[in-house]
Parts: C-alpha cells; structure tokens; sequence
C-alpha cells in the first residue's frame, strides 16, 4: 500500500474512453486534442466503496441532540437514527429518490469521485427496498460511473425481532435476487440493530444465492460477529471502530477488505478503527465516506483521505491506494478501474498542486481541477456539474 508507481514526468492518451497508453517523459505525436497540465497530479478518479447516498429526510434536530450529548444508540433506542430516515424514505416518491441520489453523485463528483456503491436500507419492507434499489438501478443506467447496489434491508429491526429477520432472511432476499441478481447482501449488526444470530442467517442465506458478502461489524460494540462474517467469506468488514487486537489480527490474516469509516469518528463519538495495526499485519484497507444524513453527512474523498492520515496514521501513499485502487477491489470493478493502466476506463483526476501528498496534508482543500470518467471531462465549476 505504499507503492503509487509515480511517473515524475509523464503522459496519458484516452482514446474512445479508455486509457490507451501510459508513459514517461514528452509525450509522441498524436492526432488529437492536447491537454498540457503544467505540471500537475494526474491520477485515478476516487471510488467510495460504503455509502447510503439513497434517502429522504434531514436528521438535524437529531445532530443538535448529539451536540448536548445525547449517545447515538440512544437516538436510534427512541426510535431516531436510521428509523427517523425510514420513515421519510417511505413517504417519498421514487422521482424524490432518484433526484437525491443524483443531487449527491454531483457533489461527490466535486470532489473526484467517479465510482459510488449506494446501499438500499431505509425502506425495511419489501415494497420500500424495491423503490430504493429501482431508484439506484435507474441513476446507475444512465451515470458515466460505476454505480454499485446494494441490499441492506438487514440495517435494523422494524418491528418484532424473530419475524422481522425471518421475513428478510427468508422473503425478502430472495425476491431482491430474483429481480436484481446476485446483488451484494450487507448486514448491520449490533445493539439495536440485527443480533449475531440472525445476522451470521442472513448472511448464510445470502452466500447460498451467490451473493457478494458484506457486514457493518464492531461499530459500537464487539459482538463476535466479525469472526461469522470471515468464516462466512464476505469480502468486506466495515467500521471496525470497537474490535479488539485479536480481532484485528484475524482480519489481517483474511482475505476480506477491511473498509474504514473516519465520517463516523469525526461525526458521533471520535473512536476511530486501528487502521496501523491492519496495514501493519497485512490486511488490505480502504476508506470510504459513509455518506448518510446521520452518522457521516459527507461526501469529499480528499477530506476523508486527509482524516484517514490522522486517525488512522496512515502514510499518504496508503490513503491514496486505500481511496482508487482497494477501494475498487472492495466492489469488484479493480479489472475496469482504480489505476492508471492501459485498457482500463480513462477515470481520471487531475489536483491543483503539483504533489499528491497535498491530499493527506490539506483538510479536503486538494480537490481537483479536472475530472474525467470514461474519458469524458466533467464541468465540477460547482455542485450542479
């Protein structure tokens, strides 16, 4: 994870959307437009691996709450947190829906991101989830990027318990891979949310369709559902804030993608997962914004990548891998995007400064000048682009 491949002095030729060829010192002689940078980072466009850029509603009086203390399992006890959003997102339309989730992909797109997973999850009835997963289906359609869905109808209890996982376990999951495929399955487990049991069901339910594995683990507590998740396969363990050495150590040893969350830290309690120790022990890292109106309302990779540095203490080349090219790994889409290489989507970004290490320096300033994806420059004059 410290090995960007830096070309001092180099060119890029797209061609037709993909990167054609990739070289150092003054660039030959082609028919075509050129683009002199002057001196500037060129580099992959940014793929955030973990967000909930689909929903309704604002969570402010619930920030205020926070503010004067209030715990955040507190809020969502009373029936606030990621049920406050339920309800708008049951109450909106799919247009509403639609509209959001581009209005979000714009100011990502601010900031250089160019591929986005969008998690369902605020619906937790069939017919909602199915509104949540048509509205992201349709933004992913017609967008230049990747746009990877997401199942996590397993991101809290609506109702009774038993019956509420039973009725996703056993009905929902397979009507959702019935009409959307082997959809990625995310389940979020802990207190007040889904118990170990019937997350490690799911999960095993989902494995059985052929379903990519993902889990929300040891957010608040360490529930010893991490160990489920790796033994079950999944390819992702998210937020990690309360797991223990031990299981650090078993995540390094794995082969899921360990994908951090600083969005959380910053915004509900300043816990922060042992991003060292993993990279130390050989884990394979990303970052990713978290983006939700509760938890993390943010969406700028380059401000992610700079608290990466801090609270995880990681070097800026580890930040920057863990933000294109694991991040990619993370959903799957590495053979199309995440580097700079010949046959590969042309996603790239190019920074104000001339040193990459800007990123991790600066407090999310060092957001680019230039946007492309697929080979197509973006206009990101503001957040309308």
């Amino acid at each position: 994870m410290r090995d960007l491949g830096v070309i001092e002095r180099g060119y890029v030729v797209m061609n037709e959307g993909r990167i054609e060829v990739v070289g150092s010192g003054d660039a030959p002689t082609f028919n075509g437009d050129e683009i002199d940078v002057e001196g500037r980072v060129v580099m992959p466009a940014f793929t955030d691996c973990h967000t909930h850029a689909c929903h309704a509603g604002e969570r402010f009086a619930e920030a205020a709450m926070r503010l004067a203390g209030t715990p955040y399992l507190d809020i969502l006890a009373a029936g606030g947190g990621i049920m406050s959003t339920v309800r708008s997102v049951r109450e909106a339309s799919h247009d509403e829906l639609v509209e959001g989730i581009r209005a979000r992909l714009r100011q990502m797109r601010t900031t250089g991101t160019a591929h986005v997973e969008i998690k369902s999850g605020y619906g937790l009835d069939s017919a909602t989830e199915f509104k949540m997963l048509d509205a992201i289906e349709e933004v992913g359609r017609h967008d230049l990027g990747v746009i990877s869905p997401t199942f996590l109808g397993a991101h809290a209890i609506d109702g009774d318990e038993a019956a509420y996982t039973a009725r996703v376990t056993d009905e929902m999951l397979p009507a959702v891979v019935a009409r959307y495929g082997k959809i990625a399955c995310d389940v979020y487990c802990e207190k007040s949310a889904w118990p170990r049991a019937a997350a490690r069901r799911l999960l095993e339910r989902a494995k059985a369709l052929g379903c990519p594995l993902r889990a929300h683990v040891d957010q608040f507590n360490e529930l010893g559902f991490l160990d489920d998740a790796l033994e079950l396969g999944a390819r992702t363990v998210d937020h990690l804030e309360a797991s223990s050495d031990a299981a650090i150590a078993r995540v390094a040893k794995s082969a899921a993608i360990a994908v951090l969350l600083p969005g959380c830290g910053l915004t509900l309690d300043l816990r922060f997962a042992n991003g060292r120790a993993l990279i130390d022990q050989g884990a394979a890292v990303t970052i990713a914004t978290n983006l939700n109106p509760g938890s993390s309302p943010m969406s700028s990779m380059p401000l992610i990548i700079a608290l990466a540095a801090r609270f995880y203490r990681m070097t800026h080349e580890e930040a920057i891998i863990a933000a294109c090219w694991n991040s990619a790994c993370a959903l799957g889409i590495e053979r199309r995007t995440g580097s700079i290489e010949a046959g590969k989507q042309a996603d790239l970004i190019v920074l104000p400064s001339n040193d990459e290490r800007a990123l991790a320096y600066e407090w999310g300033a060092a957001v680019p000048i230039s946007t492309y994806i697929g080979g197509n420059l973006l206009d990101c004059s503001d957040i309308w682009c």
